[in-house]
């Protein structure tokens, strides 16, 4: 569903939504969570595992591929989640788009322009999302906490906008 709708282009989730609030409940329960999660721009499978872990971890909501801007207004980057009250970045860095030549390459480049910008990033797995979500909760929880600590970066976030 979130393939289809980000490749056809021709139904924002948000509609959908409120086209299956109209209809029947009976069996559309794992298509609403999915849509629940596509309406807090959830672009990706693993980042919908994500969503599902962080919603019960007791953790504050993040904002989920927010674009991030620095002081003067340059693009920092775009965090699968971002932790907005203490400038935490959340990435879910998958082998197949991060670690190409070219893919990681972009990777360093991003995790440099937070590092410059006084931004924490906490780097998560796929793979460790389905085979250790306690200890993945536990790894956010820890650089959350981490981050809490010291001053927020001088950052803006905006949310995404799905097109």
């Amino acid at each position: 569903m979130i393939e289809a709708i980000q490749a056809g282009k021709r139904c924002h989730p948000h509609q959908l939504k409120a086209e299956m609030e109209l209809g029947s409940r009976r069996g559309t329960g794992l298509p609403r969570e999915i849509l629940r999660s596509l309406t807090a721009h959830v672009r990706s499978v693993p980042e919908l595992r994500a969503f599902e872990l962080v919603k019960r971890s007791g953790l504050p909501d993040p904002m989920w591929n927010a674009r991030i801007y620095d002081a003067e207004g340059s693009y920092v980057g775009c965090p699968d989640a971002w932790f907005d009250d203490v400038g935490l970045a959340v990435e879910i860095d998958s082998f197949d788009f991060h670690f190409s030549r070219s893919g990681y390459a972009n990777t360093v480049r991003r995790n440099t322009r937070y590092a410059m910008r006084g931004i924490s990033v906490v780097q998560i797995l796929p793979s460790r999302i389905r085979t250790e979500p306690d200890a993945v909760v536990a790894d956010i929880r820890r650089a959350y906490l981490t981050a809490a600590d010291r001053r927020r970066p001088n950052v803006v976030a905006r949310h995404a906008q799905l097109e």
